[in-house]
């Protein structure tokens, strides 16, 4: 089984940026924790800064007509960074995407500023993990393997 992890602008340094409010754990960590307790899943990482990439991502994974050969994958966790507020592009591609798809916020958007409260992925994602951290990503992969396997 697969789950794609997709990170946007920014996420690369995680564990060096803003630890106040990011913490200091990088991704690196994050994914050997997750991968500890799921050894029986593939997980399939990618970070970029560019928006075009994480569309073209969520399509190649999320929408069955554009899958390549062994890119079948039950579920994407997405942490979209700033692209959550501004990218109706993105949005469209999440909701166009044919396996869940869901959001994760490492620090609480609504307690942010102005600008940062506002998601335009929420209502088109299946699940959204907002404030928890970077255990967020864990929770949701739970979330993802507890609807595939029921």
């Amino acid at each position: 089984m697969k789950i794609v992890i997709i990170n946007g602008p920014n996420l690369n340094l995680l564990g060096k940026r803003e630890p106040s409010i990011y913490g200091t754990r990088s991704m690196e960590q994050v994914l050997v924790d997750i991968q500890r307790v799921h050894m029986d899943v593939h997980f399939h990482y990618l970070q970029s800064n560019h928006e075009g990439d994480l569309i073209d991502w969520i399509q190649n994974y999320g929408i069955e007509a554009m899958r390549r050969e062994g890119d079948e994958a039950k579920g994407i966790v997405l942490n979209a960074g700033g692209y959550t507020h501004t990218s109706v592009a993105l949005r469209d591609a999440v909701a166009c995407a044919e396996i869940p798809v869901v959001e994760v916020h490492i620090s609480d958007i609504s307690q942010r500023e102005d600008f940062r409260r506002v998601s335009l992925l929420t209502d088109v994602c299946a699940h959204s993990i907002i404030g928890h951290g970077t255990d967020g990503y864990k929770e949701a992969v739970e979330w993802i393997l507890e609807r595939v396997e029921s």
